[in-house]
């Protein structure tokens, strides 16, 4: 018994998307047999002929042709796919390599992912990024907490939650004994793989950061609040090492000129450096001084060297004897601050 027009039509439409692509075609007999076999009953030639020509003059599910040549017959593929290979494969390793998508989220989505082409194509999407496992966060609620405070940002609502972070025993501890935070979300922001919420202390109006993946609890309030249209994220952002927050100041810090690469890296090649000997360069910028700036430079020991502000070269100083006594004895006094 021959298939109703629907049926056959929506047939017709999956086994191109599925099975076909410029590389791929199927001839109308081919097409038929496979219909034939998925769905066990009967396709008229000239039904199906008429829903691929139907397909043809499509704008919402356009097939192409491979016209009859040297004696080949027509053949029928669909490739007008939102994603190409070429982006798939980006997604693919984006979802791979994300700390906050757990192992089991990043199987589900990648096998989603597949579905987005043929499985032809879809044969030439094997995983080869290796990520440690390790990095894989086992979080089931990151995903939640990101939509409850994308939406919070939308709708100019503040969010409650808690907050916490591992001790040394590897358990995770609530601060300020699990009393949740309220703040005004600002921004959800993506730093060194992780999420950040920036946000603004309701009373204060302080802003804050939080580390997507140390809040639990995480829920939209009924309170409105009106966000600064002074606030430039974007430039705020630039200023910051680590995701500390800080005082901005003009800083002037020597590298040795091997580092050039990491500096563009950073600030992009708008930079402003010159010059400073036949060895090394000057970065002057504008910046956020903070403990994360600090530990950014000591990153590159003593291959940069900060000659401005003072208050940054003052906390250079400290850590370096901090780090001196770790390591040296003088006088027979044992300058380890760990015992």
């Amino acid at each position: 018994m021959p298939m109703n027009n629907r049926k056959r039509l929506l047939m017709v439409m999956n086994v191109l998307r599925t099975e076909t692509d410029g590389d791929h075609p199927l001839t109308m007999s081919e097409l038929k047999r496979i219909i034939e076999d998925a769905s066990g009953e009967g396709l008229g030639a000239t039904a199906l002929r008429d829903d691929l020509k139907f397909l043809e003059q499509s704008d919402d599910f356009p097939v192409d042709t491979y016209l009859e040549t040297n004696g080949l017959p027509k053949q029928y593929f669909y490739d007008s796919r939102l994603f190409n290979l070429n982006e798939l494969r980006l997604l693919i390793d984006a979802v791979t390599s994300a700390r906050f998508i757990t192992k089991n989220e990043t199987s589900s989505m990648i096998d989603k992912l597949h579905q987005l082409t043929s499985t032809h194509q879809s044969d030439q999407l094997t995983n080869h990024l290796k990520v440690d496992d390790l990095v894989k966060s086992d979080n089931q609620h990151i995903k939640y907490y990101i939509f409850h405070i994308h939406q919070a940002i939308s709708a100019s609502k503040a969010i409650t939650f808690q907050y916490g972070r591992y001790n040394t025993a590897k358990k995770f501890v609530l601060s300020r004994d699990g009393t949740p935070y309220t703040i005004n979300p600002y921004e959800l922001i993506w730093n060194n793989d992780y999420y950040y919420l920036l946000g603004k202390n309701p009373g204060s109006g302080n802003l804050r950061h939080f580390r997507v993946d140390r809040m639990k609890n995480v829920r939209p309030s009924d309170e409105t609040f009106f966000r600064d249209p002074s606030f430039d994220a974007t430039d705020y952002l630039g200023k910051l090492f680590h995701m500390y927050s800080g005082k901005d100041e003009i800083i002037e810090i020597v590298f040795d000129n091997h580092l050039i690469n990491v500096i563009i890296d950073r600030f992009g090649t708008n930079v402003h450096v010159t010059a400073y000997n036949e060895t090394s360069f000057l970065l002057k910028t504008r910046a956020t001084v903070s403990e994360g700036l600090l530990r950014w430079v000591l990153t590159w020991g003593s291959d940069a060297k900060v000659l401005k502000p003072n208050s940054l070269v003052e906390k250079m100083q400290s850590e370096a004897e901090k780090m001196r006594a770790l390591y040296f004895e003088e006088s027979g006094v044992n300058m380890d601050p760990f015992q």
